[in-house]
């Protein structure tokens, strides 16, 4: 019945996202519309899960929805062989830190970042 699943967030900025999807996070690029110009809809892929950015005008004006980005409802989860250096890359490079790396007792290391728009992403490692 169901082929394939992508998570979408909105966006308020969408050169600012790409840069910290892309630049940052080192996610890789598999389609944009529109093509030229600054793009409505990004999509990635790492590993088998698609991430969609969609900006905010275009879920207004293409779905009638009134995004708001970076409400705590839902986090993106990114799992990582070093948690403690995805977090200093990611802090360095000026997202706001909302839980530094720590263990978490269920043999995860784990912290939390927000991306340009307040959403929040968990950096992820099994404690070796």
């Amino acid at each position: 019945m169901f082929e394939d699943a992508l998570v979408n967030l909105y966006t308020a900025d969408m050169e600012t996202s790409l840069r910290f999807y892309r630049d940052l996070v080192g996610l890789r690029e598999t389609y944009r519309t529109p093509k030229e110009g600054v793009p409505t809809h990004v999509e990635f892929r790492l590993a088998g899960f698609t991430l969609g950015l969609g900006s905010v005008e275009a879920a207004k004006r293409v779905h009638g929805v009134d995004a708001t980005p970076g409400q705590p409802a839902m986090i993106l989860v990114l799992w990582t062989h070093d948690v403690d250096r995805a977090f200093q890359h990611l802090t360095h490079a000026g997202s706001p830190a909302v839980q530094p790396p720590h263990d978490a007792g269920n043999g995860n290391r784990t912290a939390i970042v927000r991306d340009p728009d307040g959403n929040l992403v968990e950096l992820v490692a099994k404690v070796r």
